[in-house]
């Protein structure tokens, strides 16, 4: 069996007294896996990534990433994590390439522009880096910021909704970027989305959140056994919904 890579236990997250944003989540994600998020808007989707980026200190309770503790060991942490936020943040003003310069160089990363072409290739986006990030379509800016997000070749990549907002051709894109960076980089993804299809074609195990709390957790073939086809996923998804909120 794998290792843990992610580890939580009874994370909690309060931004006031009557505000529990995450509430008592414990989870364990082996390395390797591709680990899809569920949860309705407002379950703690996004305050739990942004807990494990060290971007946000719990309430209580504890995370580790790659054995490393989230609020004694950030640095450790920030060196062998990506992430892609939701609206990627890039210099609109700026080439893809100078862009994709300028982070390699905050990285500490010693050969930029090796580093640069080896994960434009990977990605086929070279080109578009001499295009002005102002100038380019969601789709694309998306792919810059994963490409920003892995040049360093992290352990763990976070993503937080990374197909909203785009059209069915880069969502394809991005699927199968997202196996190829698992099957072919050895990453442990973790993927906060909303769309049942893209989890059911993409991850190997997922977790629901709903209001805070971790009402279910496993495999993926576990979650569909019972089923014939993908409504199994939402047929599951909706019982935890309706269940939690009775």
């Amino acid at each position: 069996m794998n290792e843990f890579i992610i580890e939580t236990k009874d994370l909690t997250k309060k931004y006031t007294t009557n505000s529990v944003a995450l509430d008592h989540v414990t989870l364990s994600i082996e390395e390797g896996d591709i680990f899809g998020f569920l949860g309705h808007n407002g379950a703690g989707k996004t305050t739990t990534i942004n807990m494990l980026t060290t971007l946000l200190e719990p309430t209580s309770g504890s995370a580790r990433v790659g054995g490393f503790d989230v609020v004694t060991n950030p640095f450790e942490i920030k060196r062998i994590i990506g992430y892609v936020p939701e609206n990627v943040q890039l210099y609109g003003s700026l080439s893809s390439q100078e862009n994709l310069e300028y982070f390699a160089r905050l990285s500490g990363i010693k050969d930029p522009k090796k580093a640069i072409t080896e994960i434009t290739q990977f990605l086929d986006i070279g080109n578009y880096l001499d295009k002005r990030v102002q100038t380019l379509s969601k789709g694309m800016r998306q792919r810059i910021g994963l490409a920003q997000a892995i040049l360093h070749n992290p352990k763990v990549l976070f993503l937080d909704e990374p197909t909203s907002g785009l059209d069915p051709i880069g969502v394809k894109q991005l699927r199968d970027t997202i196996i190829r960076l698992n099957s072919e980089k050895g990453m442990t993804i973790f993927m906060n989305t909303h769309l049942l299809s893209e989890v059911s074609k993409t991850c190997k195990t997922i977790g629901i959140l709903n209001q805070g709390k971790l009402v279910y957790k496993g495999s993926l073939s576990d979650a569909t056994h019972a089923f014939k086809n993908e409504q199994a996923l939402e047929d599951m998804y909706i019982t935890t919904q309706k269940h939690e909120s009775a």
